[in-house]
């Protein structure tokens, strides 16, 4: 009997479930698992595209919006269509209106991505191929490299050549075809060389954006609405920054679409201006770049007095680059927070409701064998099940949902059924001699082993289907119920046919 039990704890399966078992609870001891916005609350904001779109243009809205948050370090993040103008962004962990206003703030941020040099846009977010990681160095000056298209490549090659120190703009959503009402002194910044870079004798920027994005720029002179209306003739929009507010109102009488910009406290003119137009730059172009051959990989450089602000700038010149390009804007017109108090009664609910699950699998296991030796590690089994998969999630800090905690309950109700396919084999095979009743197991463990990777095999099928072609809480069920039946197949299962050979003594 102690050979027989020795011989069990040195199977290489049984140690394969102890090590597992052991590190899942290591991980869960020292990383708490992380729920999604169902159970940890969260906010939910409600984005509307300027005006209805095709399947395949609000699917690129999505995929990039999604590519934007996510580069942006927020977690648990499900953006989903709805229709052909809204898009529902729900973001778990969220629970101040500061932390709901950053994302708003970033989801209205998202437009269209503009390289433009000498008043010509020589590409956009679609041609940005590769965007490498930023490096900082130690007297704090930063590259962002990345890799454009070779079409952007050799119209680029074509502008700048011979143009060193000629400012290269980068711009993120700018007001394309508007009349600008600005002050005088921001009209006379934009109009100087104090965004030319080192090339005095470059074009302005106000200059280069009239010619690349038909942005006509005016300085406020107490005039009346309707001779501002009269100027925005052909204009897609109006902008006023930082001028009387009551002029919005007298514009939008006029049936005219009107975006108000009033300057922050302690703005600069410069601040504001490359906030209004979604500015980033100029940056000042390099002799490498001035030969006349096309170079698809280039880099962004810059310097920061200090190594903070150095990782704010290339991080934030890192993350426009890897966004894309949105074909239209967004703007979020409904925001509400999901309270965590119902997720907080459903996990205590969901505790209670998993052990009234394993008392009950307990019981009717026994009740069908009659025999403690199947029920007892039969609901074991899978009570460890539940403990490696939390232990993985845990460790790549998989938020879960609701529908991810079904697709847990499901991987073991599958469990349960194949313990029983193991149990009904061993019961069923006759007793005679050592030998025979050895080669009997195997062969009878093989035909359970059939039907439970078979069955594997149809369930991690279908899941995979709803994993790559489907979006949201769908793909939280299909991923908890895959890692469920795999734990099964290749740990679990494995290692309970080993206990249950040895308790039934056909080992």
């Amino acid at each position: 009997m102690r050979r027989k039990t020795k011989r069990l704890l040195l199977n290489w399966r049984i140690i394969l479930l102890i090590l597992f078992l052991a590190g899942s609870i290591a991980t869960l001891a020292v990383k708490p698992l992380t729920f999604g916005i169902d159970i940890s609350g969260g906010v939910a904001l409600v984005a509307q595209t300027e005006h209805p779109v095709d399947s395949d243009t609000m699917q690129l809205v999505v995929d990039s919006l999604q590519k934007r948050l996510n580069t942006l370090g927020l977690r648990d993040i499900t953006v989903e269509a709805q229709g052909d103008q809204i898009v529902l962004i729900k973001v778990a962990n969220v629970s101040t209106a500061e932390q709901a206003n950053q994302i708003k703030a970033v989801i209205e941020s998202q437009g269209v991505f503009y390289m433009e040099f000498n008043g010509v846009i020589f590409g956009t977010g679609s041609d940005v191929e590769y965007v490498g990681i930023y490096q900082i160095k130690p007297d704090n000056s930063w590259s962002v490299p990345f890799r454009i298209s070779k079409s952007a490549a050799e119209k680029f090659a074509e502008l700048a050549k011979g143009k060193v120190g000629w400012p290269v703009d980068m711009f993120l959503d700018p007001p394309v075809n508007s009349l600008m009402v600005v002050p005088d002194s921001v009209y006379r910044l934009m109009n100087s060389t104090e965004f030319n870079a080192e090339a005095p004798e470059a074009p302005t920027l106000m200059e280069r954006i009239s010619k690349a994005f038909n942005i006509t720029v005016v300085a406020y002179a107490n005039q009346s609405a309707d001779e501002i209306a009269g100027l925005a003739e052909g204009k897609d929009k109006i902008v006023l920054v930082d001028v009387p507010q009551e002029l919005q109102s007298g514009l939008e009488g006029m049936n005219l679409t009107v975006r108000y910009v009033p300057r922050n406290p302690g703005e600069s003119d410069h601040q504001l201006i490359v906030r209004v137009l979604g500015l980033y730059g100029p940056y000042s172009l390099g002799e490498g770049l001035t030969i006349g051959e096309p170079q698809q990989d280039v880099q962004i450089t810059g310097t920061a007095p200090d190594r903070l602000t150095a990782e704010q700038e290339a991080s934030t010149i890192y993350t426009v680059l890897k966004s894309g390009s949105l074909p239209v804007k967004l703007n979020v017109v409904g925001m509400e927070f999901i309270s965590p108090r119902l997720g907080e009664n459903f996990k205590t609910q969901a505790l209670y409701a998993g052990i009234a699950a394993l008392i009950a699998v307990l019981l009717i296991v026994y009740f069908h064998y009659r025999n403690w030796k199947i029920a007892i590690p039969v609901a074991s089994t899978s009570f460890f099940e539940v403990l490696i998969i939390l232990g993985f999630a845990a460790l790549i800090n998989w938020n879960l949902d609701l529908p991810s905690i079904a697709g847990i309950i499901a991987a073991i109700g599958t469990g349960v059924d194949q313990q029983i396919v193991i149990t009904d084999e061993l019961l069923s095979g006759e007793r005679s001699t050592k030998i025979s009743r050895r080669s009997s197991v195997i062969k009878r463990m093989g035909r359970a082993f059939f039907v439970i990777f078979a069955s594997a095999a149809t369930t991690i099928a279908a899941m995979s289907f709803l994993l790559v072609y489907f979006v949201g809480t769908l793909k939280g069920f299909a991923f908890t119920t895959i890692l469920g039946v795999l734990i099964g197949i290749l740990i679990t299962r494995p290692a309970y046919a080993e206990i249950a050979k040895y308790l039934l003594g056909e080992d």
